[in-house]
């Protein structure tokens, strides 16, 4: 662990508190219901299946929290705050490229066929997904020659 000794580890903090903030509203949607499913856009399905008790939305959206969680430690990790985990670099790789893809994917949702989510929660999500993409790929970017090849 190497700590906070260069730019790219600033930018893969900041990364990690993201994905980590990111984590912790989902639990929050969880642990509020409904009103909280229909405000952060998971669309009247999911509400309604709260309100009636059903495990399935909280399952899926802990099942989110927990991705989240998971990527914040990568990001930690490849800042040097935390031990090198398994596949580093694919990993950072491929967390930015989710969100970089969501981010695209969702902003021609906004357009094409926003469903019940509608426009609104398809340009907002797209958006926050583009910067801690943004923030994830130009961290990795940085820090590339000091995380081990090993992890690749």
């Amino acid at each position: 662990m190497d700590g906070m000794s260069s730019p790219g580890s600033n930018l893969l903090l900041l990364a990690a508190i993201l994905s980590a903030l990111a984590a912790l509203a989902h639990v929050g949607v969880v642990v509020v219901g409904p009103s909280w499913y229909r405000l952060f856009g998971a669309g009247e399905g999911m509400a309604r299946l709260a309100e009636s008790g059903s495990w399935y939305p909280a399952m899926i959206t802990l099942g989110i929290a927990t991705v989240l969680a998971l990527w914040s430690g990568y990001a930690l990790s490849g800042a040097g705050l935390l031990p090198a985990l398994p596949l580093l670099r694919v990993a950072l790789v491929a967390i930015s490229g989710v969100y970089l893809l969501r981010a695209v994917a969702g902003f021609a949702l906004a357009f094409v066929a926003p469903g019940a989510n509608g426009q609104a929660f398809w340009l907002w999500s797209s958006a926050i997904c583009l910067v801690i993409g943004a923030v994830h790929a130009a961290g990795l970017a940085l820090r590339w020659p000091a995380l081990s090849g090993g992890n690749a």
